[in-house]
């Protein structure tokens, strides 16, 4: 009798837990992270695979991961976002959803330009077009991540989180392995290298379409309408967004540390992720070889760990997520190490792959996560969550920028011995902040 009666209950539960994830709000988030995830890669792995592939130096490969420092800094201008209309656009569709659209245009004449550039002939033109993508790409982040916050219901936050990664990893997908493999069948059916990756970047871009019908068919959620008031000059919102904003962070207990742990936790991963692609290919593997893995099993690693990444916020402490997800990160890299050590052995690779991939979306969803319960107040949204997803980058632009130094310096083999070994300050921040209640006091706050 008992165990029927729970059957249902049990039933019921999983039902409700799955139907979040068809809420209107959740579908548009995931479509908004789509948009979000398209334009990274173009700036990391799949320009690295570019570069690579017209004969630039490894030194200059590593320095262009500093074209990501807007998404560095894009705190500074986050208070633009939640404080200022957009002409035109802010009064037909709001203030959040008006700004999802120009930076969308914005990433769509960008993403075009850098398509038309060769590195071969100017690098520096190659480099300005890459910053301004990336500087579009991190000022949607920053419109969409406070459009995440401000429109779902407090029960729909992990839903929406999840449903955000799992669509970026498949935007990360096709502009990484998708346009890679979109280059090398062109180049096989006679098409010039310059010209398939032109054609690669421009179906990119037409790609964030997507992100602009779902700002189109989104709501705009209702805090945005409660701003300053209307007598307000813009720079006065301006100011008075920012200072309360950081002012609010930074009066909270042990805010300085908290600051450097958000900056140090993905560094090891983004250490190793700057020059993955370049090691990949420079160790005898081919572009439609390495494209046709991280598309098939690495994908499947990315949902997999997504799910699973999910599945551990929701049943065990944020302490505990966080010492999983830093251990999996460190340990992940030392694979990489395995397959330097092996030479070009596809099963190695493959496993390398399944590996990342998992742990590393894993991890992102537990940090995402983390990130999300340090907001305060609602009306700050944009310009909190830009400061720390912000700071969080510094790892993969200014302190990665060295990598090639340090790979050509120590060889692969020991350049990701390095890379893991990086994590260790994060891992000793983890346990003082836990030591001192701060996540504890996190998980109260939630409830």
């Amino acid at each position: 009798m008992s165990e029927s009666a729970a059957s249902p209950s049990t039933t019921g539960k999983w039902l409700k837990a799955i139907s979040v994830y068809t809420r209107p709000r959740v579908l548009i988030v995931m479509l908004l992270g789509f948009s979000a995830g398209l334009p990274l890669a173009l700036t990391t792995s799949t320009l690295q695979a570019w570069l690579t592939q017209s004969g630039i130096d490894i030194k200059t490969i590593g320095l262009l991961s500093l074209v990501g420092l807007p998404y560095t800094f894009k705190f500074f201008w986050a208070p633009l976002v939640d404080a200022l209309h957009v002409p035109l656009l802010t009064g037909w569709l709001g203030r959040r959803r008006g700004w999802l659209v120009l930076t969308q245009l914005l990433l769509i004449a960008a993403i075009a330009l850098l398509g038309f550039a060769d590195p071969k002939t100017s690098i520096y033109f190659v480099s300005v077009a890459a910053l301004l993508v990336a500087a579009a790409s991190a000022t949607q982040d920053i419109v969409i991540d406070a459009f995440r916050v401000e429109s779902l219901e407090q029960e729909e936050q992990a839903a929406g989180i999840a449903s955000y990664i799992l669509a970026y990893r498949v935007a990360l997908l096709l502009s990484g392995a998708g346009a890679l493999l979109l280059v090398s069948y062109l180049e096989a059916n006679g098409t010039a290298q310059l010209t398939a990756w032109k054609i690669s970047y421009i179906a990119a871009a037409v790609c964030i379409v997507v992100g602009l019908v779902a700002a189109f068919l989104a709501k705009e959620p209702e805090s945005d309408t409660k701003n300053a008031s209307a007598g307000e000059s813009p720079i006065a919102r301006v100011y008075a967004t920012a200072y309360s904003a950081f002012s609010e962070f930074l009066s909270r207990k042990f805010a300085v540390i908290i600051l450097v742990f958000v900056l140090l936790f993905k560094f090891c991963d983004a250490f190793a992720g700057v020059l993955t692609v370049s090691f990949v290919l420079k160790i005898g593997f081919s572009l439609a070889t390495y494209a046709a893995i991280v598309k098939g099993v690495g994908f499947a690693a990315a949902v997999i760990g997504g799910l699973a990444g999910g599945a551990l916020a929701r049943s065990y402490s944020l302490t505990t997520c966080l010492w999983i997800a830093a251990l999996v990160q460190m340990l992940s890299n030392l694979m990489f190490s395995w397959l330097a050590w092996t030479g070009p052995d596809l099963s190695v690779l493959t496993a390398t792959i399944i590996v990342e991939n998992f742990t590393s979306n894993a991890a992102n969803v537990i940090f995402v996560a983390y990130l999300s319960a340090l907001c305060g107040v609602r009306a700050h949204t944009a310009t909190q969550f830009a400061l720390l997803s912000a700071i969080a980058a510094v790892g993969r632009t200014v302190l990665a920028a060295g990598g090639g130094y340090v790979a050509d310096a120590t060889g692969w083999f020991w350049f990701f011995i390095v890379t893991a070994l990086s994590a260790i300050p994060s891992i000793l921040l983890l346990w003082w902040l836990q030591r001192r209640g701060h996540f504890a006091a996190l998980e109260a706050e939630k409830k």
